[in-house]
């Protein structure tokens, strides 16, 4: 398709997804694929489209992540956090270590705690119900929104349980959302090469799916650049639309562009470095457009750095993610400066669009300035 073609293409097709066209996997991947001054006029229809479901608001949450362990069977290539167990820098938090932190996390009047662990050799499905009970006795007015499908299978399978037993043990003991982190890309020919540890496609669907009859909501998230296609990007678009049609469980979708230096499939020339910024700003705005069911989308800090978040609260993004306060994952990976965004760094963001910024809850409910 030449440029000029492809440019009235795009901007009829934006006109009719302005008037109510649903777009499909091809026509998705056209927009992915869009360049030079299409790039805008995406942006421009992704903006629009976040006005309409989401308003002006610029929102945040005041969360913070306790890592519990970097210890984890798995050693999926995007990953520079795991560790062994015998690695001189692993380490596992015991249950008044979490305590501890959850405290500071309550001190510190955060309304969501996120943990983050490995599938540690000695976890079972009991242990994530213990962490989470940890957490709420440091901290018993925080959101837990913790661990993820791939966290649930392992713990499940360990303790011989189905997953549907796992999510409502972990719910009984605080789990009030889960993560849909491990998603990375839903594309099991993709999932083979950049974390063939871990649950397929259809599994990962199914928990989230169960988590989501069972009153757990969760995330959406998709972990981009690290060599898929477009074609792969959009399908995995399909498939959370296609959960977010029957079970409306879906709080958010979350972009994560590839924090590539000191990961294993980067460092052996099996990935590029990243995303360009081109294809950050179209995965928010082709996933506003896309995901016609979810009403947040989120620009993160730590993936995009503050200068590229700006720009994507303009091309569909309305949310800026949490303070985080401790965050190492993306940090080992190679990121720099992703401990913890001030407030009042998020108000001079939002000032500089002309749009206000509030504060929110894990579900998206406002905060009463305090």
């Amino acid at each position: 398709m030449t440029g000029v073609p492809e440019s009235g293409t795009i901007v009829a097709l934006l006109r009719d997804c302005e008037g109510g066209h649903r777009l499909t996997e091809a026509e998705g991947a056209l927009l992915l694929r869009a360049r030079g001054r299409e790039v805008f006029a995406i942006a421009g229809a992704a903006h629009r489209a976040r006005q309409e479901r989401a308003g002006d608001a610029v929102t945040w949450v005041r969360n913070q992540n306790i890592n519990v362990t970097n210890v984890c069977v798995n050693r999926c290539g995007f990953c520079g956090f795991s560790r062994r167990a015998e690695d001189p820098d692993a380490f596992r938090l015991t249950l008044p270590d979490v305590v501890h932190k959850a405290g500071e996390a309550a001190v510190r009047q955060v309304t969501e705690i996120c943990t983050v662990s490995g599938l540690a050799p000695g976890f079972d499905g009991d242990t994530y119900c213990a962490i989470l009970r940890a957490c709420r006795e440091g901290a018993p007015q925080a959101h837990l929104h913790a661990s993820n499908p791939m966290e649930v299978a392992y713990g499940a399978g360990r303790s011989g349980r189905t997953t549907e037993e796992q999510l409502v043990l972990m719910r009984e003991a605080g789990l009030g959302s889960l993560c849909g982190t491990a998603a990375e890309i839903l594309v099991d020919e993709v999932r083979a090469r950049i974390c063939p540890g871990k649950c397929s496609t259809a599994e990962w669907t199914r928990i989230i799916t169960e988590a989501h009859r069972l009153g757990i909501p969760t995330t959406a998230t998709i972990m981009y650049g690290s060599g898929e296609s477009v074609e792969d990007r959009v399908r995995h678009l399909a498939v959370l639309r296609d959960i977010q049609d029957e079970t409306r469980g879906f709080t958010e979708f979350v972009p994560l562009s590839f924090v590539y230096p000191r990961t294993p499939l980067y460092l052996a020339g099996q990935a590029p470095p990243g995303a360009t910024g081109v294809e950050d700003l179209l995965m928010i705005a082709v996933a506003r457009l896309f995901l016609d069911n979810v009403d947040h989308v989120q620009a993160s800090w730590v993936k995009l750095g503050l200068k590229m978040v700006s720009l994507s609260l303009l091309a569909g993004a309305d949310d800026l993610g949490g303070t985080l306060f401790e965050e190492r994952i993306s940090a080992e990976a190679g990121a720099t400066g992703t401990d913890y965004l001030a407030p009042e760094e998020m108000a001079r963001v939002a000032a500089d669009l002309g749009r206000p910024l509030r504060q929110r809850t894990t579900l998206y409910e406002p905060v009463a300035p305090r």
